[in-house]
């Protein structure tokens, strides 16, 4: 456990990135945006930001359904509201047909009985539909529905919860729930200081451990619990945590996104602002998607583009939620990283050994520390043992005055930006020094000091009283958790001063190639290859030279035209694979050979009852390295791009990458170097190396297509494309694409 511490589509790809800025905003109805900013699709370009102000801090509360009658479960949670009102400084006014007063305080019979301006209305109510038509003419801005029975039972509660959706949207009020809880109206320590960890979950009972960090006293500001998100979503309370100065860093659960865009505008708004964002996203396996689908109704969306969407946008993703309360806490409270070098300083060589086995291996660089500082580090360290990085002392230093010494002169290198001491079990008074010894060196330095104490028991006064008692040293109770924590730290860092926005330079109108595209487009059709291939030319993407011919003889006029040797093909719509019925025909030198190969190809056709619109000539392109970039379409995110190895063995190497729309020039360089075989684009066994600008460009081109054509696009593949050898370029030489 841890402790209380703290581009897009250009043909230049030397393009300057401009610098990322928030535009101008206004606020309609209480929710902020840019005005008249979208994209080429007409798609957002900045987060909508609802002011929730008034439901964490409302001045009154209605509580529909309210009762004082023990034993009914809307006593104890009318209760629990009023002592939440009293904590806010809210005033509280109870909601019922029947009753004339509950806990001693007036009620009104109705919602439309309310004579006073009301913030939040809370609905302890079976069917909450009813109610928020009501709402509707009061002018309430919140409303929260606890009642469960909606997406999460299936096809019906899916129904009874659109028809909810629809009335909220009428009603001009925002809407927390149906399925949530009372996590919103906990009792948060007021005690502490410092930056604060902001909670969303979908699941109450998940964010129940993080909460409990301020036992440990971390400071928590928020609790969000999300439920079926008819209307409040996970995005909403991103980009409103994002902006409030107390939250050093948003905690989530999440188990499905209502709305893709929406989740990468509300990561986009967090990263400009700095704020890490660290979640536990369930779904990875098919077991767990439809289990996250039982419980709240949503789409989990396909992981990996999950994935690879919250990596583009600095979304910090964990497993567990012992590894969200420690990130997510180091991520809140630590300040900024003086440098990226990690020592790792131990009483034990094989304890530090082991701790620099998993860090390195996890990503984490460990460097040598200069010959000038392991002399003075030896001046109380004896010379045999090894203090390079990790450093051993042996133990006995850390029991006198030698303890500290050790611990500010590693502090001191300038290459060190973390310090990372892993005690693997207590040993009085030798471990109850050396803590100290951390907690004092951590107060008087800006650089992170990490503790792993890994005794079991957890009781020890050094852990409980001198570790978790510092605002200064993170203290975790696993290697994997404080590794991992301190890796997302400093890549977290590493990203935000990098960062610029792909919103910022999204495309806002059509280019001349989607108005000669959009005419290729057939809907609800699949292109033939030389269709998909012209669609390939409108934006710039080199094909090769090639004829599309209906005849044996006007095969052979355009195989001299083309330049022998020729590559021949089958064209059809209903052709997705030609290889495996013989349809293509590969190094054809003569003009016999283009006759022969040309009643081939049509009485394979014929056999095999498809229709053509021809056959293709094209040029034979030299050797390179076979690559496939391809569009999809996600059910969340909508259009996505692929990168991957191609050629005939595509499925079976499923070496991909896959980004959404809109990157920029380095996401699309990141994800050829997530690609295990990537070396073969720098040249292996004596190949040169492949032109890899222009596979990059080819990728940012494919990713303007799926922009411009997200209406009328369903799937578009080339494969193979051919990188060649650097300076030659990159040739699509097969195409497939279905519109929408």
């Amino acid at each position: 456990m841890l402790g209380s511490t703290h581009g897009t589509f250009t043909t230049d790809l030397r393009a300057r990135v401009v610098a990322c800025g928030e535009s101008p905003r206004t606020t309609v109805h209480g929710v902020t945006a840019a005005p008249g900013d979208q994209d080429v699709s007409g798609r957002p370009l900045h987060a909508a930001v609802p002011d929730l102000d008034r439901f964490f801090r409302p001045e009154s509360v209605a509580v529909v359904g309210a009762s004082d009658t023990e034993g009914r479960p809307n006593t104890g949670i009318t209760r629990q509201l009023l002592a939440w009102a009293e904590r806010v400084g809210a005033r509280l006014v109870p909601v019922h047909p029947t009753r004339t007063s509950v806990f001693g305080i007036d009620c009104v019979p109705s919602v439309g009985a309310l004579t006073e301006p009301v913030d939040l209305a809370v609905l302890l109510v079976a069917d909450p539909l009813p109610v928020i038509e009501e709402l509707a003419e009061t002018k309430v801005r919140f409303a929260v529905a606890f009642a469960s029975g909606f997406a999460e039972t299936g096809e019906a509660g899916a129904a009874a919860q659109e028809r909810l959706a629809a009335a909220v949207r009428r009603s001009g009020l925002r809407l927390l729930g149906p399925n949530t809880n009372l996590n919103a109206f906990e009792r948060f320590r007021e005690d502490l200081e410092g930056p604060a960890v902001a909670l969303i979950t979908q699941s109450g009972h998940q964010g129940r451990p993080v909460f409990t960090l301020q036992e440990l006293g971390v400071r928590l500001s928020h609790w969000a619990p999300t439920g079926n998100e008819a209307d409040l979503e996970t995005s909403d309370f991103i980009s409103y945590f994002a902006g409030r100065p107390e939250v050093g860093a948003i905690a989530c659960y999440v188990e499905g996104l209502k709305d893709g865009r929406s989740f990468l505008l509300a990561a986009d708004r967090a990263a400009r602002h700095g704020v890490p964002v660290v979640a536990v996203k369930v779904g990875r396996t098919e077991t767990g998607a439809r289990t996250a689908a039982s419980h709240t109704g949503k789409l989990t969306g396909a992981d990996q583009v999950v994935d690879a969407a919250m990596r583009q946008f600095g979304v910090i993703r964990v497993d567990g939620l012992d590894q969200l309360q420690d990130t997510a806490t180091l991520l809140a409270r630590a300040r900024r990283p003086q440098a990226d070098g990690v020592v790792v300083y131990s009483i034990s060589g094989g304890t530090g050994a082991h701790f620099a086995d998993l860090a390195t291996e996890a990503g984490l660089r460990l460097p040598t520390l200069p010959q000038a500082k392991q002399d003075e580090l030896h001046e109380w360290i004896p010379e045999y043992l090894s203090v390079a990085n990790p450093v051993d002392n042996g133990g006995h230093p850390v029991g006198d005055w030698r303890g500290r010494k050790i611990i500010d002169a590693i502090l001191a290198d300038p290459s060190v930006g973390v310090l990372i001491c892993p005690i693997t079990g207590p040993f009085p008074p030798m471990s109850d020094k050396l803590a100290q010894d951390l907690v004092d060196a951590a107060e008087a330095t800006d650089k992170l000091v990490c503790v792993v104490w890994g005794s079991p028991v957890g009781t020890e006064e050094a852990y409980r009283t001198t570790l978790l008692g510092s605002s200064r040293v993170a203290t975790f109770r696993t290697f994997a958790n404080c590794i991992g924590a301190v890796k997302a730290y400093l890549d977290h860092h590493r990203f935000t001063t990098a960062y610029r926005s792909p919103f910022d330079e999204a495309p806002r109108t059509p280019s001349p190639s989607f108005r000669k595209a959009q005419a290729l487009m057939r809907p609800g059709r699949r292109l033939s290859e030389h269709a998909a291939k012209q669609l390939l030319r409108a934006y710039g993407i080199r094909v090769p030279r090639e004829q599309l011919v209906t005849s044996a003889a006007a095969a052979v006029r355009a195989a001299g035209l083309v330049g022998y040797p020729v590559v021949m093909k089958a064209s059809g719509a209903q052709l997705a694979h030609k290889t495996e019925l013989g349809l293509v025909k590969v190094g054809l030198t003569s003009a016999s050979q283009v006759r022969d190969a040309y009643r081939e190809l049509t009485d394979i056709a014929r056999f095999e009852s498809i229709d053509l619109d021809g056959i293709l000539v094209c040029q034979m392109v030299g050797r390179g390295v076979e690559m496939v970039v391809g569009v999809t379409r996600d059910d969340l995110f909508g259009p996505t791009v692929t990168v991957g190895l191609g050629g005939v063995l595509v499925e079976v190497l499923n070496d991909t990458a896959v980004r959404v729309p809109p990157f920029g020039e380095s996401e699309a360089r990141s994800m050829l170097g997530e690609l295990r075989g990537r070396a073969l684009l720098d040249g292996v066994r004596g190949a040169p190396p492949a032109d890899v600008d222009a596979l990059v460009e080819v990728v940012l081109r494919v990713q303007r297509m799926a922009l411009e054509l997200d209406g009328d696009l369903a799937e578009l593949d080339i494969n193979p494309l051919m990188v060649l050898p650097r300076g030659q370029g990159a040739v699509a030489l097969d195409a497939l694409a279905v519109c929408r």
